[in-house]
């Protein structure tokens, strides 16, 4: 966490980033938030006037990061509102190289896999069918945008970052796995982990990847065979069978370069 003297020119409390969007902004320079990030910052953080939190403007991922990092100065802090003055000027770090594709999870293991996969730095997640993904999964509140978008925020919020990652979602598992995917064969190694596959994921890999993680029940032999037959590599951490947010984390932080 990120700390310093209060009112000195340093952030003066615990805050890793707050996310600020377009129509936060009431003029130049000067942001208005009345939402969760008020309730956080009067409750949690406990602001004071002069303050200075680290901010950062959102990027929708449309082009280039922008420099759009940098900290804002609690101009009012109350019930109604929290203002701040803000100045940017600060890039945000460098995205994962890799796209992570799982196949759709329950919704609690859902909304960790985004958070903890954003706060990584993926910046494209890809959700599927498969056959032991429940079908009601997909008519959960856990997939409606709002509800998606909050746990990016989320991820951006703790690791600093202002670039929302895309998701994508594909309810059919041979058009994704036969189609959908063939782009990212060609730019890179897909990567598909399984308890019984027959090596060791590898590690510090540089340049475009995608992984794929199977449901809590793994691939049945039909999937694991088409990934095979498409010149996909299976690849494991171990005997031990993992949840699927444990094993997102522990594969990511694997393959991450040196």
């Amino acid at each position: 966490m990120l700390s310093g003297a209060r009112g000195g020119g340093s952030f003066a409390v615990p805050v890793n980033l707050i996310v600020l969007e377009p129509n936060d902004f009431v003029s130049e320079g000067h942001v208005r938030l009345v939402d969760r990030r008020l309730v956080h910052a009067r409750k949690h953080l406990r602001v004071a006037l002069g303050d200075r939190l680290r901010v950062g403007l959102l990027d929708e991922g449309e082009g280039p990061a922008a420099a759009n990092i940098g900290h804002g100065e609690v101009l009012r802090c109350d019930r109604e509102a929290l203002e701040l003055r803000v100045e940017l000027g600060h890039a945000p770090p460098p995205p994962s190289a890799v796209t992570l594709a799982i196949a759709l999870p329950r919704p609690p293991t859902l909304d960790k896999v985004l958070q903890q996969g954003t706060a990584l730095g993926i910046k494209r997640f890809l959700l599927f069918h498969s056959a032991r993904v429940e079908k009601s999964y997909w008519g959960a509140s856990a997939l409606e945008p709002a509800s998606v978008r909050r746990q990016l925020l989320l991820g951006l919020e703790q690791s600093v970052d202002t670039v929302l990652p895309r998701v994508e979602l594909h309810r059919r598992f041979r058009p994704f796995v036969e189609d959908r995917l063939t782009a990212l064969r060609e730019r890179g190694p897909v990567l598909v982990a399984d308890p019984e596959a027959p090596r060791s994921c590898p590690r510090a890999l540089a340049g475009p990847l995608c992984l794929v993680l199977g449901p809590e029940g793994g691939f049945v032999p039909f999937e694991r065979e088409r990934f095979a037959a498409l010149g996909d590599e299976l690849v494991g951490l171990g005997p031990r069978i993992l949840r699927v947010e444990t094993a997102a984390v522990a594969l990511l932080a694997r393959l991450a370069p040196e």
